[in-house]
């Protein structure tokens, strides 16, 4: 017996609830290695300078983008700033193993790619680690469309990173 295809899998995107703030921060502290650990209030002060935040499927991924006016010292959107004048960085995106697969990642991007254009934006800026390696990040954002532009050392040479953009135009996402 043959099963239909049912076609794409199409998640709700919304604005994080104050209820979800507590598995929020503990879904991007479960990846601290490939993000940063924070503790309650530094998410909460992240939360309040996006330009953006998107939470899909119940808490099972999140986004959060900030564009050139946030109000963010951090060292890896500071290198941005430096070199560009107006943009979008994706702070960060998680999806929980649990829901990996299943396109949450490119859903995600997918959004802020749609708001960055509505306002005007131009370029969308990511970084992925070099060192810890994040090789599934790299094929994401490869597969994505951006080009690495640059490198940095962080942490006290702990950590390194690689800095990618990607040009937004008429014909994104």
């Amino acid at each position: 017996m043959e099963i239909p295809y049912p076609g794409p899998v199409t998640h709700l995107l919304r604005p994080p609830q104050p209820a979800d703030v507590p598995a929020l921060l503990k879904l991007n502290n479960d990846h601290a290695v490939e993000l940063s650990e924070l503790t309650p209030d530094e998410f909460r002060v992240l939360l309040g300078i996006a330009w953006r935040v998107r939470v899909a499927d119940d808490a099972a991924a999140m986004v959060i983008a900030l564009d050139q006016d946030s109000d963010s010292d951090g060292q890896n959107f500071s290198w941005f700033r430096r070199r560009y004048d107006r943009f979008v960085y994706v702070d960060r995106v998680v999806v929980s193993p649990a829901a990996r697969g299943k396109g949450l990642a490119r859903t995600l991007y997918d959004d802020v790619i749609t708001a960055a254009g509505a306002e005007g934006h131009t370029l969308l800026c990511a970084e992925v680690n070099l060192e810890p390696p994040n090789p599934a990040s790299d094929a994401f954002h490869a597969a994505m469309g951006f080009a690495e532009v640059g490198r940095s050392e962080l942490d006290g040479h702990e950590k390194s990173v690689r800095y990618f953009v990607r040009e937004l135009g008429a014909d994104t996402p």
